[in-house]
């Protein structure tokens, strides 16, 4: 497995090689400072399966950067780890894109759980984060669990991966029309009024989508 960690403290990049090194023995650890290492090294190694963001680096703006990773390279699950962790700042990575967002306090396990949650197609919110609950992550099955149809289930994988209207027009082969219709009826089944609330409201319910179940075109 090869991530891609963007911290400026050395203390931290080694903390995180050690602890990441449970997901995988052989992970093959890639380290950026700010925005230029970031875009450096993502160019060169395109094959990186996950991306681990400080919003707190020399020379950038951590939300200026976030936006840009998940324009260049949307397929590259993105998860925040940051030392602030209040609402607006957890509501406004999500916003961006991030699938996770892990406060820097958080102890191993934790980070560990949410590592393999966000690798797997889901979406970590810290359960201290006001309105997010506690429960656990549970699969959800059938797109009925939702009371979705299931190409608006395939809408919804793909939303809370953080891509844009126009990526999943493309991934699902819909008009941008036919997938704003779509991401209307998720905000009713959910009860939300945005994409952001949306992965709140997924979060405190416990619900890990699988992402391997989109329909083929």
């Amino acid at each position: 497995m090869k991530i891609l960690v963007i911290d400026d403290h050395p203390l931290i990049q080694e903390a995180l090689r050690h602890v990441l090194t449970e997901l995988d023995a052989e992970l093959d650890l890639a380290q950026a400072e700010d925005a230029s290492d970031a875009h450096a090294a993502l160019a060169a190694a395109p094959d990186i399966e996950l991306i681990v963001l400080d919003l707190t680096l020399p020379r950038s703006d951590g939300f200026e950067l976030l936006t840009e990773l998940r324009h260049d390279w949307p397929g590259i699950p993105l998860l925040v780890l940051s030392a602030t962790h209040d609402r607006a700042t957890v509501e406004r990575a999500l916003d961006l894109g991030a699938m996770g967002f892990i406060p820097k306090t958080a102890n191993t396990r934790v980070l560990i759980d949410a590592l393999r949650l966000v690798l797997s197609g889901g979406v970590y919110v810290p359960p201290d984060c006001p309105g997010t609950g506690s429960a656990r992550p549970r699969a959800i099955a059938r797109a009925e669990d939702l009371g979705l149809t299931l190409r608006q289930s395939d809408v919804l994988r793909l939303l809370v991966q953080g891509k844009p209207n126009k990526l999943i027009c493309r991934d699902l082969s819909l008009s941008e029309g036919t997938v704003k219709v779509h991401v209307s009826a998720i905000l009713r089944a959910l009860n939300v009024h945005n994409r952001t609330q949306v992965v709140i409201e997924l979060a405190r319910r416990g619900v890990r989508l699988d992402p391997q179940a989109i329909r083929a075109r």
